[in-house]
């Protein structure tokens, strides 16, 4: 059997693990940390259940494909509950609008903003099924590996409105500034700036609309969990708090991968669901091999943003808090700025509130609430010193909550912590702290990201955020299936 070994395992590296043992590979798994997850790893603290990263579950059908790899099924490992209100969005003067796949109540919302935007939405719909059906349907698990494929496709790329913005796209159909902000904010959650990600991402839209947006009971810890049992009944080798150090080259091929600096382990094929950028940069010695197209191409790339996220439990419930929560500060074009481009911190923030307790109770314990608020800021490119921001940055998150969604939640706190973008750098290997590898810009798209197959190693292959399609679960997921056709 070839041997695989597999690098890192969050949602990318668990389904190539299973992906690489369905083809009849002799698969090993290595984790540097104690469990499973990468981003999606579980916290347990104080009774209460945190989820780490991912948290809105789309397009089902990728985790029962997994499952039908080996004739299983996935509601025979975990449970998907449907959510009703997809994210309920408040604006900076409390104003609120719950977004859902209630056409009706969409509607109903849109035209108590603009009747005007009742049309547009619709159109809005209708145009980003066109472009789920191209840039998801078509091409989300198809290898761009060849220039002259991703040629072939610019004619219809254009014609889609890629060279446009998510927000220049939606601007097209929307015209109140509040539901503007509320149906350009996809980027954001696979770490790019709705004014310079591609319309492409506007595809997010009609995705969501056609599988629904689904929690998974016990967390999105608890398919970790699945696909772990599954990966034993598999007889997939899974090695914990291991380190890998180095891989170990000749000319073209990775011949082995190092484990803290002495074990060695012999390969034919290397998957890495590790950050590609960090990978080149710094688990492969051999930098010759390296040609100046390729270092030019990792040079000019740009970087998502980073992530504060301040985990928290309350000894009181708020019960009209919704499951996904989305607060918009009072700027929204240049706090984005900020993050992005400028990498200054600003007290005008924004942020995802996620309430898993709403739909399930056992994530806390009884009569309380478990919490975490991810807060955009700015990547590790910044020079931002965490050890002394951090304790101010949650200080700033407890205010805007006390004062909006979440009155008097300071005197309520029972057990908290945070992590920052040295998290993302020092324990998820991800360059500079990026919370989601490179911005999904159009420049960074497709053949312009990091290759599935790698550029310089003919049994090198990558998953996950940083290669095609990119970040999210869906995205994620389909990173695998890539890979599968590769190999």
């Amino acid at each position: 059997m070839k041997r695989t070994i597999v690098i890192g395992s969050g949602f990318g590296g668990l389904s190539a693990a299973l992906r690489m043992r369905a083809k009849g590979h002799d698969v090993t798994l290595i984790e540097k940390q104690p469990d499973l997850g990468g981003r999606a790893r579980t916290f347990e603290r104080d009774g209460f259940i945190y989820d780490g990263g991912p948290t809105v579950i789309t397009a089902p059908y990728l985790f029962q494909e997994l499952f039908a790899l080996f004739n299983k099924r996935y509601e025979d490992y975990f449970t998907l509950i449907p959510l009703d209100v997809w994210y309920r969005f408040v604006f900076s003067d409390h104003d609120f609008f719950d977004y859902s796949g209630n056409t009706d109540h969409m509607v109903s919302q849109i035209r108590s903003y603009s009747n005007h935007d009742v049309d547009g939405y619709t159109q809005l719909v209708s145009f980003t099924k066109t472009i789920f059906d191209k840039g998801y349907t078509e091409l989300s698990d198809v290898p761009f590996n060849q220039l002259w494929f991703m040629i072939k496709q610019l004619p219809t790329m254009f014609k889609l409105r890629s060279y446009r913005s998510v927000f220049g796209l939606v601007s097209q159909f929307i015209s109140h500034p509040k539901l503007r902000k509320v149906f350009s904010m996809h980027p954001l959650l696979v770490g790019g700036n709705p004014f310079t990600t591609t319309s492409i991402y506007a595809l997010i839209l009609y995705l969501e609309q056609k599988w629904g947006i689904h929690y998974a009971k016990g967390g999105t810890g608890s398919i970790v969990r699945a696909l772990e049992k599954l990966m034993n009944e598999e007889n997939i080798t899974i090695l914990k708090g291991r380190n890998v150090t180095q891989l170990l080259t000749t000319g073209k091929r990775v011949t082995s991968v190092e484990l803290d600096h002495s074990e060695q382990l012999k390969c034919d094929h290397v998957v890495c669901n590790s950050d590609p950028p960090n990978v080149y940069k710094n688990l492969i010695k051999s930098h010759q091999n390296y040609g100046f197209f390729f270092k030019t191409k990792v040079k000019r790339m740009d970087y998502s943003m980073g992530l504060f996220v301040y985990y928290f439990g309350s000894n009181k419930k708020y019960d009209d808090v919704e499951h996904h929560t989305i607060v918009f500060g009072h700027s929204h074009k240049s706090h984005l700025e900020k993050i992005f481009n400028q990498k200054i911190l600003s007290d005008d923030i924004s942020y995802y509130l996620h309430r898993p307790s709403k739909t399930d109770p056992s994530m806390a314990p009884d009569g309380k609430d478990v919490f975490y608020v991810l807060v955009p800021v700015p990547n590790n490119l910044s020079g931002i010193d965490w050890s002394e921001k951090g304790e101010a940055l949650k200080d700033l998150v407890l205010t805007k909550m006390d004062e909006s969604v979440l009155p008097g939640i300071k005197s309520h706190v029972t057990a908290d912590f945070f992590v920052t973008p040295d998290y993302f750098e020092n324990d998820l290997s991800t360059l500079h702290g990026s919370g989601f590898s490179i911005q999904p810009k159009f420049s960074q798209s497709a053949y312009f990201r990091f290759h599935n197959k790698s550029e310089i190693f003919e049994n090198l292959f990558f998953v996950g955020a940083g290669t095609h399609p990119g970040a999210g679960l869906p995205g994620v997921l389909s990173t695998s299936k890539v890979l599968e056709k590769l190999v």
